[in-house]
């Protein structure tokens, strides 16, 4: 019988369809990560692990897991949780769950751009707070999309996803940044493929949809942000480390951009006494860009395939 470690209870479907595999399930059951401590105990001797985005996958635990381990299947998209070299270096095969949540994402970070840019966030405080007096011309003004030019750094199937919904609300120009062209997305959404600097000075909505490697890390610090339209929107729907965080608060403080909208942070979770949340134009989401019932369960039903797949001695379907 195969030991499968799983850190998190699944969706209800995918949970049924685990339990009646017959596996040794070794599983945390509470609606909170498993410790570290819990998890090196847990996977020794396991042949699979299913784990998430907040399960660091390194050294340490693979001497602990020993040499049965085959495959690590991670319920998420990226996988910067994991050291790739390591794992790879003991043959054991490494899954992934690609393509599944570019519509859950792309809707949420039309939700923070239309949010940021429509000061959602003071919105709701004034009505909760008795701020909400008659209509006056010129309170809690935004600004629209129409005939705006969005800049999208990171043009890949989210990013595309992003530029089609944001067709609908008039914007005039998009303007991408990126390691190269993308030739077939570019001419699909009329986009322009141009440098990083030009795309901060010319944008009225700076989106980050790319993924986090050394490259991007703290690619948006406080000397991009000082390059950035004073009534500039920026939105980050990808991974909190591409935001250089003190360089931003520095940024909101100097009023160098004019609204935010974060579904990442680093670290996650951020700390509530953290000086981001103190400033009325920063939308804080607490990362639930593939929150949807529907992605949340394709996710983990693509992770126990690739569970079910390396088990069974065959390829996995969605390999790194």
């Amino acid at each position: 019988m195969s030991k499968v470690v799983v850190t998190r209870v699944l969706p209800p479907q995918t949970q049924a369809r685990l339990l009646s595999q017959g596996f040794n399930i070794v599983q945390w059951q509470q609606d909170s990560a498993m410790p570290r401590e819990e998890l090196l105990k847990a996977v020794q001797g396991a042949e699979a692990l299913l784990c998430l985005l907040t399960d660091r996958i390194d050294n340490e635990l693979l001497d602990a897991a020993g040499s049965q381990l085959k495959v690590i299947a991670t319920m998420s998209v990226g996988y910067d949780h994991i050291d790739v070299e390591a794992v790879k270096a003991r043959r054991i095969l490494i899954g992934y769950t690609p393509d599944v949540l570019t519509d859950a994402t792309a809707d949420l970070t039309l939700l923070l751009i239309l949010g940021a840019a429509r000061r959602i966030k003071e919105g709701i405080q004034a009505a909760e707070h008795g701020q909400w007096r008659e209509w006056r011309p010129t309170w809690l003004c935004g600004s629209q999309l129409t005939n705006k030019t969005v800049g999208i750094v990171g043009l890949g199937r989210i990013g595309e996803a992003v530029a089609h919904r944001l067709k609908a609300f008039g914007i005039s120009r998009i303007v991408y940044t990126g390691r190269q062209r993308k030739m077939g997305i570019e001419d699909r959404i009329k986009a322009e493929f141009v440098t990083f600097d030009h795309l901060l000075v010319d944008s009225d909505f700076v989106i980050v949809c790319c993924a986090l490697t050394k490259e991007t890390r703290h690619m948006f610090n406080y000397e991009a942000f000082s390059k950035m339209k004073k009534t500039a929107v920026f939105v980050n729907s990808a991974r909190g480390g591409i935001v250089d965080q003190e360089g931003l608060v520095k940024a909101l403080e100097e009023n160098l951009i004019g609204a935010v909208g974060l579904d990442v942070t680093d670290p996650e979770p951020l700390p509530p006494s953290h000086k981001l949340y103190s400033f009325p134009n920063c939308l804080i989401l607490p990362h639930i860009g593939s929150a949807t019932l529907e992605t949340r369960e394709k996710m983990a039903s693509m992770a126990l395939d690739n569970i079910l797949s390396a088990l069974n001695n065959q390829p996995l379907p969605y390999s790194v």
